[in-house]
């Protein structure tokens, strides 16, 4: 028989602000979810001192060679998988120095891997395939702030010696006691009750968007405001870096794209426009 597991008191479970759904219009419908989602940001803003202790510290390691790591179950894991895997190309950093894990693997990217969550010591088994050290950063994201994958790979973070840091959208979680910087993002009941991928998924969104974007200006990975390090993978990507040679330098695009293509990024090919200039 299932442990019965208790809600009780998880703002992220309270009623629905909103009922009777099924009986609204379409409009009705977007309008009320619109409604929630712009009290979003301002919850996020209220714990911007916490977000910036826990970047602080990450920028620290990672200066000195260590990596992150984002661990979580379902919605919060595809989310820490989406930030980590838009790195590399965004910043071209190497693919392994941010590292989203989703309880399940892989194949609960797509398709939910039954009980995957509730195994407390699965997230330290992932995390040893990468051979962690004390430099590197576990951030186990769950808006519940129960999930016992995130809680088990905390506390073994913990005693391995790396920094810990969490996003939850609940109040006094058992995750949120493992981390050493916890991000407390408390946003409310979902316009859907107990649907954690509206209003809380987008809290966390917001915020690992705050953690990597910040971290990777902190690493030099932005001049000004632009990616100079980007991947040129494709021609978006190309002709928007073709346009920011222009801006810096004031020269042609052919002339721009031609020093992109040559070089590889925006970075190299400005240094050696200006150094043979």
């Amino acid at each position: 028989m299932l442990d019965v597991i208790n809600l009780d008191g998880l703002s992220t479970e309270a009623a629905s602000n909103h009922d009777n759904l099924e009986k609204k219009s379409v409009l009705e419908i977007l309008t009320g979810i619109n409604q929630e989602d712009k009290s979003v940001p301002l919850a996020v803003e209220k714990v911007l001192p916490k977000i910036e202790a826990l970047v602080t510290q990450i920028v620290a390691r990672m200066q000195q060679g260590g990596r992150l790591f984002y661990i979580g179950a379902g919605t919060s894991g595809r989310l820490g998988i989406v930030d980590a895997s838009e790195c590399p190309p965004t910043y071209g950093v190497p693919h392994g120095m941010v590292v989203g894990l989703i309880a399940g693997g892989d194949s609960a990217i797509r398709k939910a891997v039954e009980n995957a969550e509730d195994d407390v010591e699965q997230a330290w088994k992932d995390l040893e395939e990468y051979k962690p050290t004390a430099l590197d950063t576990v951030i186990g994201i769950a808006a519940s702030g129960r999930t016992p994958y995130v809680i088990g790979g905390l506390k073994a973070a913990n005693a391995n010696g790396l920094l810990t840091g969490c996003i939850v959208c609940n109040s006094g979680s058992g995750v949120a006691a493992e981390a050493q910087y916890p991000v407390e993002v408390i946003v409310g009941p979902e316009y859907v009750t107990g649907s954690t991928r509206m209003k809380s998924g987008t809290a966390q969104k917001l915020v690992l968007n705050m953690v990597s974007t910040s971290v990777m200006i902190k690493l030099g990975k932005v001049v000004g405001n632009k990616m100079v390090d980007m991947q040129l993978s494709n021609e978006k990507l190309i002709e928007r870096g073709t346009r920011m040679i222009m801006q810096e330098t004031d020269i042609d695009h052919s002339t721009a794209q031609e020093l992109l293509l040559k070089h590889g990024s925006v970075r190299m090919a400005v240094s050696a426009y200006l150094e043979n200039k």
